[in-house]
């Protein structure tokens, strides 16, 4: 775990390096369960395929394993919207600083984070290279930016409204929609909705699209 700064306050985030300790920035935004194993695991998954990766925690450290409660960490986190953005923001500054990270970062938001993957490439037009949302933010217009974006959506979401996600269209953009699967279907800590086939898909076509020139 690491720290960094946004504005006067201090937040912490994990990273993760390579084992050739320097490559591509990748800034992974947790869904709204927190900063949890499940996101750390996948940070190092990340550094494995070469990325420098850097995964602020949004809750201080609190986690949730039910909805009710993450709906709770998420309700209060954004009371202070701003302040959740200038967090987003500090952790993009952290690893576009760190020595070990080279290029334009991508972003890689679940749910919860691919709100602000998206709302960091809005604020920030130049800062992100590629984008990758999970099942977030639905009917969204990326035509205009100037990053290269991936979706992954679930056919069967309460969450996210698959008829906007099927609309989606842009140039710079990339849509899959995986069938007979639910929110957080990527997720293996969550037996209810995790989809092993559809993981697999979804990480190999991330990895390629983070990959290629």
């Amino acid at each position: 775990m690491q720290t960094f700064t946004s504005g006067d306050k201090q937040h912490r985030g994990y990273l993760a390096l390579p084992p050739g300790g320097s490559g591509p920035g990748l800034l992974l935004l947790h869904a709204w369960w927190g900063l949890t194993d499940f996101f750390t695991e996948l940070a190092d998954k990340f550094a494995a395929e070469g990325f420098v990766v850097f995964a602020p925690d949004f809750f201080a450290g609190a986690q949730a394993s039910e909805v009710a409660d993450a709906e709770k960490l998420v309700t209060a986190a954004e009371e202070d919207f701003p302040a959740m953005q200038a967090l987003a923001e500090g952790a993009l500054a952290y690893l576009q600083a760190h020595p070990a990270a080279s290029g334009k970062p991508a972003a890689v938001g679940f749910s919860f984070g691919a709100a602000y993957a998206y709302v960091l490439d809005q604020a920030h037009p130049d800062a992100l290279g590629k984008v990758v949302l999970f099942y977030g933010m639905a009917g969204i217009d990326v035509s205009k930016s100037h990053a290269q974006y991936l979706a992954h959506f679930a056919e069967d979401d309460p969450y996210e409204s698959t008829e906007e996600a099927r609309a989606m269209n842009a140039p710079n953009l990339q849509v899959h929609i995986y069938p007979g699967t639910g929110h957080w279907f990527f997720e293996h800590n969550r037996p209810d909705a995790y989809d092993a086939e559809a993981a697999g898909l979804a990480w190999e076509r991330t990895l390629a699209f983070l990959k290629a020139a």
